[in-house]
């Protein structure tokens, strides 16, 4: 089993800032800047679509150990095995053998390799997947396949058919995907039974006194799921205490202003002395359900949830979320809140699955202990480990039946794979104040994506390397 070896780039490589959304003529003058510094040599490319290249005539017998010298050593990496190349340089890794069960691949995030015989695959994350350069022409043996765990508004154009189908294999939130990403934020069954945290209820009613009965950290303001305009309207029915940039009137203690320290025990021992957290997610997609509905789980907080339409599917119990879906208005919502805080009996009945420490949920059970890779946990392989291997493997599926003389497997992305509808807007009140260009500009880039998709499938179905000009020309002819 390998090591976890890897981890991501800072975080600037992880996000998308939102201002590129701000203006779809500043994307273009940006994609454009970036033609003029790297230009593809395309000049001598002609119009229309060319035929898909095909494999080199080689036979891949089934490599063993004695590729490896004596000393452990690599002998002719490239030339003896697979090579799985990182188009996105998410890993940093220049080149190391990768042992994937008895399967080895060379994974590399060096574009040299584009041209190389034995390069099989193309590894993508989806944050960083852009027009600016892709590997084309794409050759009958090349396979893409893409992760992508984050929210759609890092790359909006993922969530289309022409573009998510682009891909053999993928690895994202949903659970239809080739590698399930969907409980990414949760280690395991027993931090959902833990009762480190639980502050007794008692214990809590007391601290109603200072606090409020709801809790809101948020820092990420108007995203696609317009969750503040509804946080907003809450917050007139019934008292709200937000430590976010977001709505903020409540600040945390210095050291914990930091939202590197969310995950601290210092921060979830101020937010486990409420009985209810607002846990709204930045989009609503299916199976996209981040820490912001786990980690109220893992305190004996009873998370208020608005995000995924398939979060009953992932619960621990049938009743352990209060779901905004099923409130017409925040106004109700806010009334059955208080009721819950006024009925300690109806209360509880959200919190009996964890101090019983019973979890019901047999698909939630099922993914967990079924799911190739672990979260911090060092005893085993991370989601980026177990996406090569993924592609590793399937890789070598087919070299063996090629050498058997049969076809080999053809793997798609569906548009199951990562899907999302377009985002929708909280009409509570009119625009006051607090309205904002941000929170007014997800829906039209989300149509606008819709366009960039049907773009970039038609130029990668061509099969030749494309300008930023091409690109956003047809962007906007469509």
């Amino acid at each position: 089993m390998a090591s976890i070896r890897r981890r991501k780039l800072l975080a600037s490589c992880l996000c998308i800032t939102a201002t590129i959304f701000l203006l779809v003529t500043l994307q273009v003058v940006i994609e454009l800047g970036k033609f003029e510094r790297q230009k593809f040599k395309n000049s001598n490319f002609q119009n229309g679509h060319t035929k898909v290249e095909e494999e080199p005539k080689h036979r891949y017998p089934f490599l063993k150990k004695e590729a490896l010298t004596s000393n452990g050593k690599k002998t002719s990496e490239t030339d003896s095995y697979p090579i799985m190349l990182w188009w996105s340089p998410l890993t940093g890794e220049t080149g190391r053998l990768g042992q994937c069960g008895a399967d080895a691949c060379f994974f590399t995030i060096n574009r040299t390799y584009l041209h190389h015989h034995m390069t099989k695959a193309f590894l993508f994350y989806g944050t960083d997947f852009n027009i600016d350069s892709l590997p084309l022409p794409r050759k009958a043996h090349h396979e893409w396949a893409l992760f992508h765990e984050e929210s759609p508004k890092n790359n909006y154009k993922l969530f289309h058919k022409p573009v998510i189908t682009l891909f053999n294999y993928t690895a994202t939130f949903s659970r239809h995907s080739h590698l399930p990403l969907t409980t990414q934020y949760l280690e395991g069954i027993e931090v959902l039974k833990s009762l480190r945290y639980l502050v007794p209820l008692r214990s809590k009613n007391n601290l109603r006194q200072r606090l409020a009965p709801l809790v809101y950290v948020q820092s990420d303001c108007d995203p696609p799921s317009d969750r503040d305009s509804y946080v907003r309207e809450l917050m007139t029915y019934i008292k709200v205490d937000s430590y976010g940039e977001c709505l903020r009137n409540k600040d945390l203690p210095q050291p914990l202003k930091n939202p590197a320290s969310m995950d601290t025990d210092g921060f979830y021992r101020i937010i486990a002395q409420y009985k209810f957290i607002l846990a709204f997610e930045n989009a609503v997609c299916d199976d996209y359900i981040t820490e912001k509905f786990w980690r109220p789980l893992k305190l004996g907080v009873v998370p208020v949830y608005y995000g995924s339409p398939t979060i009953t599917d992932w619960l621990p119990s049938n009743r352990s979320a209060i779901l905004v879906s099923e409130f017409s208005h925040p106004r109700d919502l806010a009334s059955y809140i208080r009721q819950l805080d006024s009925d300690d009996r109806l209360y509880e009945a959200y919190i009996e699955w964890k101090l019983n420490g019973e979890i019901s949920n047999q698909q939630l059970l099922t993914a967990l202990r079924e799911r190739q890779w672990g979260v911090q946990d060092i005893n085993q392989d991370n989601y980026i480990d177990a996406f090569e291997c993924m592609v590793c493997n399937k890789v070598w599926d087919n070299l063996r039946l090629q050498e058997k003389g049969l076809p080999p497997k053809t793997w798609k992305a569906e548009v199951t794979h990562l899907s999302c509808p377009e985002p929708t807007m909280f009409t509570f009140s009119p625009l006051g104040p607090h309205w904002s260009t941000l929170r007014e500009m997800w829906i039209p880039s989300f149509q606008q994506s819709k366009k960039e998709a049907q773009a970039l499938r038609w130029l990668v179905d061509r099969n030749q390397n494309f300008s930023a000009q091409e690109f956003w020309a047809l962007v906007f002819k469509t």
